[in-house]
């Protein structure tokens, strides 16, 4: 969102010419809707999730992969494209995000101007699509922060109180 803000004015950029590394990633992309949502079918929550943090570490994989930050100064095609598929990346993740981190997938709804959440039927993001602006999807808890939750637990005797004696 940020590099497509910065340098396509915040429209998503044409997909050109895709090399086997893009259409392979694509394709895997296409494949979470069907893992994530058996999980869910079969009650495998936690296997839900971990299939969402692989669809999230893939698109992670890619960028860092692409890096499109050094494409840019050499081929404008190439990074409109890794930008792109990006884009369609992040829009999955919107949707199946949902049931998991529904204020999360409503941050990614307005970040990439997109409220369709609609599970089996997720379209791409077209070329000229306008985005919305960056914001922190998540923020950082600061070990100081868990200490005194932590302290506070403690205090309140916790794990007695949830625990009944046997």
């Amino acid at each position: 969102v940020v590099l497509t803000n910065k340098y396509w004015g915040g429209k998503v950029p044409q997909r050109h010419a895709m090399d086997e590394y893009d259409t392979n990633v694509l394709n895997e992309v296409k494949t979470y809707p069907n893992k994530i949502g058996r999980c869910i079918e079969n009650y495998k929550f936690r296997e839900a999730q971990a299939e969402l943090m692989n669809l999230a570490r893939l698109g992670n994989k890619y960028l860092a992969d692409t890096e499109p930050w050094k494409q840019k100064k050499i081929d404008e095609a190439r990074t409109e494209t890794i930008i792109n598929i990006s884009l369609q990346i992040a829009n999955y993740l919107k949707v199946l995000s949902h049931p998991f981190m529904p204020f999360t997938s409503k941050k990614l709804q307005k970040m990439l101007n997109d409220g369709t959440n609609l599970w089996d039927e997720i379209t791409e993001l077209p070329a000229g699509h306008q985005i919305g602006i960056q914001e922190l999807l998540f923020t950082k808890i600061e070990d100081n922060t868990i200490e005194e939750q932590m302290l506070k637990l403690k205090k309140i005797n916790f794990t007695k109180k949830l625990i009944p004696k046997l």
